[in-house]
């Protein structure tokens, strides 16, 4: 029953395995870690809107230029700009902020063939976990605007109306830029999801699409300074 070796003799012996950095009570830590970094960062940070899109949207393209306008816009308002750090319409967002002279946050994720964050951050960080990053989009916004994206874009927009819909977080405004691209899944959500009965339907009270960068930073700061 007497152990042969010592807690503090097994932490003092050298080991060439490294396997232990893979173990899950090291990830642990290392998910804590990322919490405690996030909120560090970010505490003080204010009114912020956070605005998701496509990552391959090219900067010649009209929807670039509408999310560097609402960019441009939010930080007029003396609100801070959020986005996933990267390229295409997130870095069209940081840009329109930082061109403003406002706060332009970037919460990149660590990934195979990644850029890394855009040059127009003044305030970034990377995370290893999109569970961590996604917590600090809901958790330090206080509205949302969508631009049209893929599944990143999709998974961060169902991750928010889920939670306002079950009321896991307040009433948070979330505005759809691009009426064209976004109304097909929502006639599909209030059609067959609805018809199979898998929705109650989506609440309309919960999004609005718009083709209006004026009135898409206008539903997404709404919520500010009430």
């Amino acid at each position: 029953m007497i152990p042969a070796n010592s807690s503090t003799a097994s932490l003092l012996r050298p080991d060439e395995s490294t396997d232990w950095l893979h173990m899950d009570p090291w990830r642990v830590l290392r998910i804590q870690s990322e919490f405690v970094d996030g909120f560090g960062a970010l505490a003080e940070l204010g009114p912020a809107v956070s605005v998701f899109g496509s990552a391959r949207m090219p900067a010649d393209s009209p929807d670039y230029e509408a999310a560097r306008r609402m960019g441009g816009l939010i930080a007029s308002r003396g609100i801070a700009v959020i986005t996933g750090g990267g390229p295409g319409v997130m870095e069209a967002a940081n840009r329109g902020a930082a061109e403003a002279g406002g706060k332009s946050v970037g919460l990149g994720i660590e990934l195979p063939h990644e850029q890394g964050i855009n040059d127009y951050v003044n305030l970034g960080m990377s995370f290893r976990y999109f569970f961590v990053r996604k917590l600090m989009f809901v958790k330090y916004s206080s509205g949302i605007i969508v631009c049209p994206g893929g599944f990143g874009t999709l998974d961060e927009m169902f991750e928010v109306l889920t939670l306002v819909q079950t009321h896991k977080v307040a009433s948070m405004p979330v505005a759809l830029y691009g009426a064209e691209y976004w109304r097909g899944l929502f006639d599909w959500l209030n059609g067959p999801v609805r018809g199979h009965g898998m929705i109650s339907g989506v609440d309309p009270r919960l999004v609005t699409i718009t083709d209006d960068v004026d009135e898409a930073v206008s539903v997404a700061t709404g919520a500010i300074g009430r």
